[in-house]
Parts: C-alpha cells; structure tokens; sequence
C-alpha cells in the first residue's frame, strides 16, 4: 500500500508558505489537497509537535507557518511523518528450502539501504521554498 502522508505534508506547507501570513483552516487545506479535513488535521498535528507551524483558534483562527520555507526541507518532513521505508520486504518469510528464497533478504537488504540513504540525502537537499518556487512557476 502506497502511503501519501508525506506528499500531503509537503503540499500543506507550500500552501501556507504560500498564503503566509494568513491563516488557513484545515477545511481550507483539505480543498486544496482534495481530502478530508481530518487527514489534514492528523498531519497538522505532527508539523505542529515538529514545530513547524501553530494553530490559532477562534473565528479568524486557523494554521500558520513558523518556520521559513527556505529553512524546512523535504528530508526533514520525511523524519517528521515517517511514512516508511521506500522499499519493503515480503509480507511472508521466502520459502528457506529455496537457494534463493533463503538468502533474498539479506542479499537486497544493504541495496535498499543504499538506495534509501541517497534519497534522503536528496531531500535533505531540497527545500520547502525549492517546491513552492517549482509549483508557482508551472502554474503560470
């Protein structure tokens, strides 16, 4: 199963860098990524213990920005949301009595760390401000 946690929180922040400094209600935000406001919320809450943003109650309340864009960066999102590691094992033990199926696991098992580590290098690379830039131009 795929999970988008991530791509959600990363579109959440570029939409409240982009509309930074107003507040933005977490119905507002489910509009834009087209989900429900309590996936947002859920993701909201973690960028909330990270730090990265606060909410404001009451009628003009809503969820602002704390950090700079330029400051946030995809690999620090990742951390924060945890969606898992890119490449998974069998749900099921291999068969042992199988040459292969004894040793797949430990034999992919340092290439997917690899592939893992120069991932979050290159989001560690990229900034918050770096996707804003990229969306805002495209949709010109």
């Amino acid at each position: 199963m795929v999970n988008c946690r991530f791509t959600v929180a990363i579109h959440v922040l570029c939409l409240l860098a982009a509309q930074h400094p107003h507040a933005l209600t977490s119905e507002f935000i489910a509009g834009s990524v087209n989900t429900n406001p309590v996936v947002i919320r859920r993701i909201l809450g973690l960028l909330r213990k990270a730090g990265l943003v606060k909410s404001q109650p009451g009628v003009s309340g809503g969820w602002e920005l704390l950090a700079k864009p330029d400051s946030m960066t995809l690999g620090g999102v990742y951390q924060i949301i945890r969606p898992g590691t890119v490449f998974a094992m069998h749900r099921q033990q291999p068969n042992v009595l199988c040459p292969v199926g004894r040793n797949i696991q430990r034999g992919l098992g340092a290439h997917y760390q690899k592939a893992q580590a120069a991932m979050e290098a290159e989001l560690d690379r990229t900034t918050i401000a770096d996707v804003l830039a990229d969306v805002l131009a495209t949709s010109k």
